[in-house]
């Protein structure tokens, strides 16, 4: 048996440049001409009729595309195709140096604290990309049309009953067994909340929850080039005026002993912002570009 060396590529195609969770697809345009065409039909009819046009247009991609698409793409619409035939989508991700988060849409908030992450962003029901908003996302605009033509659904019941998750389970690069088996009762936790698996063997951690909105996830970039220690803890609340990290420059070096770090001629620079944060996950690297996302942080959030 021959064994291989696969590194991870990060979150970008290294051949197009594209972030590898934005090549997804949907299109808006079905949505009403279907709602009109189906406006009497049961939900089950409605339920097996939208996700055949679902899959019908992932595999016309697929197969029937005389320009061809790119590698990520086709990843991609592989994976799509897959989700498309399911009720309940989780998409496993991992970060730079991170905290467990969970990106939720915002109408199941209500499923988020059977997940054992301590850091939700609830994102709008709006499609940009991502895999998360290219299961669900067809399905809310569905329901809004149909709501539109006086015909009332529930997104999350019956035929709407579509739940999708972009689950961040903390540091790419490194694996720790332990951790990983939590991971997974966190996980079993949230299909058994949802019927997927049947008894109470399972239940959620209790744990102080962060929750915020998707643009109140702020990111920081870094104001200089230089070495980074990063000071500031994740999912631990960083008052106003207490820096995140301390950028090294030593170009910018004088021996003075007054020098406390933070003013000119200081070879060591404060990063601070005038609000409260919670940090959430930082640069992989203690090597820093002027301009590089530093940190990502919760910015006014609150404790579900």
């Amino acid at each position: 048996m021959n064994c291989g060396i696969l590194n991870t590529l990060g979150r970008f195609d290294p051949i197009t440049g594209v972030n590898w969770n934005r090549m997804y697809h949907f299109d808006e345009t079905v949505i009403a001409p279907f709602a009109q065409q189906h406006i009497d039909a049961s939900q089950e009819e409605i339920q097996a009729s939208f996700q055949q046009l679902l899959i019908d247009q992932i595999e016309q991609k697929l197969d029937h595309n005389i320009w061809g698409i790119t590698t990520g793409q086709r990843i991609a619409y592989q994976l799509q195709l897959m989700a498309h035939q399911a009720d309940l989508v989780l998409d496993l991700h991992t970060g730079p140096i991170s905290s467990k988060h969970l990106y939720c849409p915002e109408y199941i908030k209500a499923s988020a604290s059977y997940f054992d992450i301590p850091h939700t962003i609830f994102i709008p029901n709006d499609f940009d990309g991502a895999m998360d908003e290219a299961t669900f996302c067809p399905w809310w605009s569905l329901q809004q049309a149909y709501q539109d033509l006086g015909r009332n659904f529930v997104m999350g019941e019956g035929a709407f009953a579509k739940e999708s998750f972009t689950v961040e389970l903390g540091s790419q690069e490194q694996i720790d067994l332990d951790v990983a088996h939590q991971d997974a009762l966190g996980i079993l936790s949230y299909l058994q909340y949802k019927g997927v698996i049947s008894g109470n063997h399972y239940t959620p951690q209790k744990m102080t929850r962060y929750g915020c909105y998707l643009k109140d996830y702020k990111a920081l970039y870094s104001p200089m080039g230089g070495m980074v220690d990063y000071l500031a803890e994740f999912g631990k609340p960083l008052p106003a005026g207490e820096p995140l990290a301390r950028i090294l420059r030593m170009d910018n070096y004088c021996v003075d002993e007054s020098a406390n770090g933070d003013g000119s001629g200081s070879p060591l620079h404060n990063i601070c912002l005038d609000r409260q944060v919670l940090p959430i996950l930082h640069f992989a690297s203690a090597s820093v570009n002027q301009g590089t996302e530093l940190y990502k942080v919760f910015q006014d959030y609150f404790e579900l």
